[in-house]
């Protein structure tokens, strides 16, 4: 019955959760025929009811660490729920038995042994704790007869940990009065004699005597002995600890030996594994969040970013962790504060249904920015906080040179802000130092090659690239890839002939085609452009480059669109560096570097978790640029948060720059090589950026306002939203419903708020509302969450732009069309030049991600609203291969920002007395 019982709870969970199998381990420490025999039963009953069991069997020359060693790696293996240490442990070495069962983790430990355990069940926790498994079964026995137990006099003999403690206590919290006799009791008979209920495991064959049992006492038998018997093949038969022939005379109900308590206690050990398995789910599979959340002691002026953010104290992130479903190993500590998250998860969790996915885009900006962080922030403040919804922020990580510099810090703002923000908008978990050292190896490696290749004949590179190594020559994994892409189809180092010893050395770099260059995560304009090779060791090889900031280079966005550790390689590997002198690309994997640069990333590829000032989780996970690149946070991220949230959780990531071009990079490049579809836009529009849009004064950084923008003019205002408009507009060519954040400033009116909303909604969009989440946290976003959360149950006919197969000229002419409101589009010589080239060398049918001024929606950042008619100049075009796009240039622009005359780190400092970071972030 417990089985056929327990075999359809497991079909039940697989049917609620598919691919999940309840996990027992069990290990064994020698060979002892017995424990070979009892762990074999253990695994057919197991495999009877649809239990997943693995046998771990070390030894009997393991030590006390190799028991130990190997019980920490199934604490903390996620497939197993529950596990056994098999005893006796059969070891040549000395083991101390209770250490070894104290160090199974309590809610694994299914043979209740623990000390945890047994003290749970002393207390009479029998609701948190697991039994050991023949008392449980004794239990189950003494139920199925239909007798209560409580009020009745139960007698245990025996008082070993395994069996008698346990059951004497089990006994007493199902209100038994209970008696426990052992080897010292003088009056056995005596004391047996008065049970209703007797249970013996006393280790003595018929040690108890049929004429001392009470008539119709229930009587238990645990007693596994063995004793003379000429009859039998093996010379001895199995009995109990009872004189069963007499003692069924006189008992209501008695278990027989063999098949009595045996068979049960297999059973309850099953029962045991199956209701681990099942908290295993309540705790860990997406479902409603048991989080605690910080309660915000708002004031009034609001105070600085960085004095909000350090008022707050952060949870431990390890408890951020456990609050929204990771596991112990696939999370990485870095800290208190932050942490990493294995990609493992993603495999744990591959059944379960996605979140809801929601991105925060922007009108046309002013320098100053209009909020969008912070409304990422707000908006999941307020929909965890206080709607109690799953749901996650996934922002990109940013660059210290703008940190450092003009911008100051990307963590939000005010009462709506990722902690801490010293943390986020620095070094982090160095992800960005990682992509710096990885990004300098390739351009090392670049002129290294041209260097070698200059000044050693073919033989001497050969000899070098594939050197003997005690008599044996080898090509390596990434050379014979490269063998194979010349058409080489050898192996053997010394079968290859001269002209393809040439081919194979030399990779012919054409030094005017470099295109891969230097970085830095510093704002430095004397990079901008350097001469290198200057020294007399490169015996006249220099030539003119660049430094670029390190989230501009091509292996950020490498990193944010990668799915996983292979996909990363792979792309790291496809990465252009330069075109050879026969117009033919060379790659990452031609200089035979993808491997290292692998294993400089294997870390970087870890999202980063961390908290809101509300407590809410969030992943900060890649920062690429939003001209150049295509300005979002990883696709790693963004899918790991889907599938925690769980089928009604929420996802929200933020796209950099306004609409035209962050948004529809994430719907055209993020979306189309993650396979992830939005539910909603949320766009962000401020009553400043549309009086800029409706004709108002230049808006500049640093400089104060000027009255425009400081007193009411609904005419200016209404002018401006044409700018709105045109960006609603841009997202519903997606398919996608809008949802309008008015992020209201302390200078705008009522009646300006309102007509921006009225407008708004008058332009297509699903709702919009005002928002004051930068004074009062996700309080001030809860309108803006409740109107997300019904249009996130609207139908989504998500469509993307254009087709990848078209022509790159097409497609760039249809996202100046559509997107921008060009009348067509313009190539410059050069530009015309790269079309052929790149269609040539097989890269025509990459997505199109434009480089273009965010502070309009032309290539003119002088021209506000919503231009149309102009022609869209293309300066030219450059490929990111490994990333996956086309990038065409519109105009001019420094991927090496400068430093301003007063950069923020004028206001930057260190207590020497706290550590704690102070200034303006």
């Amino acid at each position: 019955q417990v089985r056929e019982r327990l075999k359809q709870q497991v079909v039940e969970m697989k049917e609620k959760f598919p691919g999940f199998r309840p996990g027992l381990a069990i290990l064994q420490v020698g060979n002892r025929d017995d424990s070979n025999l009892y762990i074999n039963m253990k695994l057919k009953a197991a495999a009877e009811i649809g239990i997943s069991a693995n046998h771990i069997k070390l030894p009997n020359t393991a030590t006390e660490a190799d028991v130990l060693k190997c019980i920490a790696s199934l604490n903390g293996d996620p497939a197993v729920h529950g596990f056994i240490v098999q005893l006796p442990l059969d070891s040549d070495k000395p083991i101390n038995t209770e250490k070894i069962t104290n160090a199974v983790a309590p809610e694994k430990d299914v043979d209740g042994l623990s000390s945890i355990n047994a003290g749970k069940l002393s207390r009479g926790d029998l609701g948190d704790c697991f039994i050991p498994c023949t008392p449980k079964g004794c239990m189950e026995l003494i139920r199925q007869t239909g007798i209560q137990v409580a009020g009745k006099r139960a007698v245990v003999v025996g008082r070993s940990k395994i069996v008698g403690a346990p059951m004497h206590d089990l006994l007493l919290w199902n209100h038994a009065t209970v008696t426990t006799c052992h080897s010292k009791t003088s009056t056995l008979a005596e004391e047996v004699g008065k049970a209703d209920i007797l249970v013996v495991a006393a280790g003595k064959p018929e040690m108890v005597k049929g004429e001392w049992i009470k008539p119709g006492a229930i009587v238990i038998d645990c007693g596994i002995n063995h004793v003379p018997d000429s009859t039998k093949a093996s010379g001895k038969r199995v009995v109990g600890d009872v004189a069963y022939s007499t003692a069924k005379e006189k008992a209501s109900y008695i278990t027989p030996v063999p098949g009595g308590v045996g068979p049960m206690t297999v059973a309850m050990l099953m029962q045991s594994t199956v209701e681990s398995a099942q908290r295993f789910l309540e705790k860990f599979q997406p479902g409603k969040w048991n989080i605690q959340y910080n309660q915000l002691t708002l004031k009034m002026p609001v105070p600085s970013d960085i004095e909000i953010s350090q008022s707050c104290i952060p949870k431990p992130i390890d408890q951020v962790a456990k609050e929204v479903g990771l596991l112990p190993d696939e999370v990485e500590l870095y800290g208190q504060t932050k942490a990493k998250v294995h990609l493992s998860v993603l495999k744990r969790l591959k059944n379960q249904p996605d979140g809801k996915y929601i991105v925060v885009t922007g009108i046309t900006p002013t320098p100053l920015g209009e909020g969008k962080s912070t409304t990422t922030v707000g908006l999941v403040q307020a929909l965890g906080a206080h709607l109690h919804q799953n749901v996650f922020a996934c922002v990109r990580q940013p660059s210290q040179g703008p940190t450092f510099g003009i911008k100051g810090g990307a963590a939000g703002g005010g009462y709506c802000q990722v902690i801490p923000m010293e943390e986020f908008n620095l070094h982090l978990t160095g992800d960005i130092h990682a992509i710096t050292a990885a990004n300098n190896l390739v351009a090392a490696a670049v002129d290294a090659r041209i260097f070698h290749e200059l000044t050693q004949t073919d033989q001497a590179l050969y000899n070098r690239l594939v050197p003997s190594v005690n008599g044996v020559r080898k090509f390596s994994d990434i050379q014979i890839r490269r063998l194979q892409k010349l058409g080489i189809n050898k192996t053997d180092p010394t079968a290859l002939t001269k002209e393809e010893v040439n081919l194979f050395v030399r990779l012919e770099i054409d030094p005017g085609t470099i295109t891969w260059q230097r970085v830095l995560d510093t704002n430095d304009r004397f990079l901008r452009k350097i001469t290198i090779g200057q020294s007399p060791t490169e015996k006249g090889f220099s030539r003119t480059a660049q430094f670029d900031i390190t989230v501009s280079s091509e292996i950020m966005a490498v990193l944010a669109l990668s799915d996983g550790l292979d996909d990363m390689k792979k792309r790291l590997g496809r990465m252009v560096v330069a075109s050879s002198k026969r117009g033919e690309p060379v790659t990452a994997d031609d200089l035979g570097v993808t491997g290292a640069l692998a294993v400089l990333m294997k870390d970087a590829v870890k999202p980063n978790l961390m908290q809101t000032l509300e407590g809410t989780p969030v992943f900060v996970h890649a920062g690429p640029f939003a001209n150049i690149a295509h300005g979002n946070s990883s696709v790693l991220a963004d899918k790991i948060a889907l599938k925690l949230v769980g089928k009604e959780g929420f996802v929200v990531t933020e796209a950099g720059f306004g609409a035209d071009i962050g948004m529809e990079k994430f719907f055209n490049i993020k979306c189309r090589y993650s396979g992830l579809r939005p539910h909603v836009v949320v766009l962000v529009a401020t009553v400043r950026a549309l009086k800029m849009h409706g004709g108002g004064p230049a808006v500049t950084a640093g400089v104060p306002l000027p009255k425009e923008y400081m007193e009411e003019n609904l005419q200016l205002l209404a002018k401006g939203c044409s700018n709105l408009n045109k960006q609603i507009q841009n997202a519903r060519v997606f398919g996608v419903p809008v949802v309008v954040a008015v992020n209201a400033f302390k200078t705008d009116t009522k009646a300006e708020l309102a007509l921006v909303v009225q407008l708004a909604k008058e332009a297509g969009a699903f709702d919009a509302v005002e928002c004051t989440h930068w004074a009062e946290g996700g309080k001030g976003a809860v309108a803006l969450a409740q109107a997300v959360q019904r249009a996130s149950q609207t139908p989504s006919n998500f469509r993307f732009l254009y087709n990848v197969e078209l022509p790159a000229i097409d497609k760039i002419r249809l996202i100046a069309q559509q997107i921008y409101g060009a009348s067509d589009i313009e190539l410059l010589p050069e530009a015309q030049e790269k079309v052929a080239l790149y269609t040539k060398q097989g890269f025509g049918s990459l997505p199109i991600c434009m480089a273009k001024t965010h502070l309009s929606l032309s290539h003119d950042p002088e021209q506000k609203g919503a231009p149309t008619g102009f022609i869209l100049p293309i300066r030219d075009i450059r490929a990111s291969v490994g990333a996956g796009f086309l990038y065409p240039l519109v105009g001019t622009m420094s991927t090496m920002p400068g430093l301003p005359t007063r950069p923020c780190f004028y206001d930057i400092d260190l207590d020497p007395v706290s550590g704690e970071v102070n200034g303006l972030f």
